[in-house]
């Protein structure tokens, strides 16, 4: 069965199975760096939240021998588990003020995402550019965002700068950057105890525990998503400077974090740019890479730079 008739036969099982007027259709959406990815979208009547859960990981499990009858119990539990209970107030986005509080950003790639740049308001940095979005609610279970459009500006009367000003300030409310060793990293990723030191609260080197040392350390935002917008932050590249005392490399390893690296005389930019393309191709989904290329913070000078390209201070000084 190909992936098409799988997906085809999903929304079937679905929708033969889903009660109260609750119905299943197949829904394909362009997402980053112009990956297509083909979802089932769960809509349920008197409710304007339809979540749609992508279909690509179940395929494989298809492939590795999994029937179409098992995974269709995995949906409908994963549904259960993010179905919401009630609509969104559409009348906060209608207006400006509904949202303003809202409004935050993420950096991509640029050339990966010229289309979709061309319909949205983005701001550019170094081969990047940060777009916008509304983050609606935020769960440990998932997001709720809504991508802020051309034609959101044009109904919102607002200006791409307001919009810049305005999610630099709710990006780093709602999402504040974290800086923690690589060892903290993995033992997170492995589900160990890194999340809680001593004190109970998790390992945070911006909120002043620079006890901790390590060669590699990596820069996210608290909810590990689109976390690499954190290079962006006022005075974030900044703190880490003063926190490490050296110049140092950013290596974008996805777009949910960056690692930084100590600059050590031991590696070029060049073999530090082959490094992250491999790791693209073969560690990272396509949806997920930011770039092939390595940063240079130098701590003097107080700029990001790739090349000759350089960012002061993030964006906003």
């Amino acid at each position: 069965m190909d992936y098409r008739t799988f997906t085809g036969a999903v929304e079937k099982q679905m929708n033969q199975r889903m009660t109260g007027g609750v119905k299943a259709g197949l829904y394909t959406a362009e997402k980053n760096n112009g990956i297509e990815r083909t979802g089932v979208m769960i809509e349920t009547p008197g409710i304007n939240i339809s979540p749609t859960i992508y279909l690509e990981e179940y395929y494989q499990n298809y492939k590795n021998g999994t029937s179409i009858e098992k995974i269709v119990d995995e949906i409908l539990m994963f549904y259960e588990s993010i179905k919401q209970e009630k609509s969104w107030d559409c009348e906060k986005i209608l207006n400006y003020e509904g949202v303003r509080d809202r409004i935050v950003f993420k950096l991509i790639n640029t050339a990966k995402n010229r289309h979709f740049l061309s319909t949205v308001p983005h701001i550019p940095f170094l081969d990047l550019s940060a777009v916008f979005y509304v983050l609606l609610e935020a769960t440990d279970e998932g997001t709720a965002v809504m991508t802020v459009s051309r034609r959101h500006m044009e109904q919102w009367k607002v200006e791409k700068d307001t919009l810049w000003v305005d999610s630099v300030r709710n990006s780093r409310r709602l999402l504040p950057a974290e800086f923690f060793t690589m060892n903290y990293a993995l033992k997170e990723m492995l589900g160990g105890n890194a999340g809680t030191g001593e004190s109970g609260a998790a390992e945070n080197l911006l909120a002043g525990n620079v006890a901790s040392r390590d060669g590699m350390y990596v820069l996210s935002n608290k909810s590990r998503s689109y976390g690499a917008a954190c290079i962006a932050y006022p005075h974030i590249l900044e703190m880490i400077g003063g926190i490490l005392r050296s110049d140092y490399y950013v290596l974008p390893s996805s777009v949910h974090e960056v690692v930084i690296v100590p600059c050590c005389g031991n590696i070029s930019a060049a073999e530090l740019d082959e490094m992250i393309r491999e790791i693209n191709i073969t560690q990272v989904d396509d949806e997920e890479v930011l770039s092939d290329h390595a940063y240079l913070y130098e701590l003097k000078a107080g700029y990001l730079r790739r090349g000759t390209e350089f960012m002061t201070g993030g964006l906003m000084g």
